[in-house]
């Protein structure tokens, strides 16, 4: 079966005198081509477990392997934009100068509602704002494996289900490979094609959504059976 598998994944750091373990025998199968959840709660490893996949850090024991060819994209908590450049120039960092599709590229920017702040500089911009031009960079990449971590928490309410229907779109339409962390079930709910559960550096519990033809309805009985569920597993 196609897709990212960890086999027995522990991660730990020195912490003063003593090793604190952040990831404990994670074993996970990440499906290819659909959204892949990680939602718990804060310090349970879910950012480490991403860096972990990513590459930006090594796991102290296990494997992962990728059981397809892929181009990955990061979408940190952080917006980490170069400061001394402007939005457009932002978002197209990192690519070749002929891979720049400037119709690609300013869509993109409208996608995210950026449209009109091409050439302001992150200073000029809210947190929200500096957050979606994060995105449209990893976007502009054209990647087949997406990380996101929390990547909406900084917008508003408006902006973040603007974001999420397109998310949706996006993945749909590319066939795009993505995992996703969030501390919001109804965001889990509204995302995933499949929500794992991590908690205190393992994971609990793995759920599937229903499969729905038009789109999804969190306040529909069979999602409100599996909010209360999800509740029950992280204790809430």
């Amino acid at each position: 079966m196609a897709g990212i598998d960890l086999k027995k994944i522990q991660k730990s750091y020195p912490v003063e005198d003593r090793i604190l373990p952040v990831l404990t025998e994670i074993d996970l199968h990440i499906p290819e081509k659909s959204i892949t959840v990680i939602l718990g709660k804060s310090g349970c490893g879910k950012t480490t477990l991403l860096r972990l996949i990513s590459g930006l850090e090594q796991p102290d024991g296990g494997e992962i392997h990728f059981g397809f060819s892929h181009k990955t994209a990061y979408v940190f908590q952080e917006a980490r934009l170069m400061p001394w450049l402007n939005v457009w120039n932002n978002v197209i960092f990192g690519l070749k100068k002929q891979e720049v599709d400037q119709t690609k590229i300013q869509n993109i920017l409208d996608i995210v509602g950026l449209k009109g702040f091409e050439k302001v500089y992150p200073h000029q911009l809210s947190g929200g704002m500096q957050q979606r031009t994060a995105i449209a960079r990893a976007l502009a990449q054209e990647p087949s494996f997406i990380l996101m971590d929390e990547p909406f928490a900084a917008l508003d309410h408006i902006t973040r289900q603007q974001m999420q229907k397109e998310l949706q779109r996006l993945q749909e339409s590319s066939g795009a490979s993505i995992l996703f962390v969030t501390h919001s079930i109804d965001e889990a709910l509204l995302l995933g094609h499949k929500i794992i559960i991590l908690e205190n550096g393992r994971i609990k519990r793995e759920f599937i959504p229903p499969e729905e033809t038009k789109e999804r309805d969190i306040l529909s009985p069979a999602f409100i059976t599996l909010k209360r569920e999800i509740l029950r597993e992280l204790d809430l």
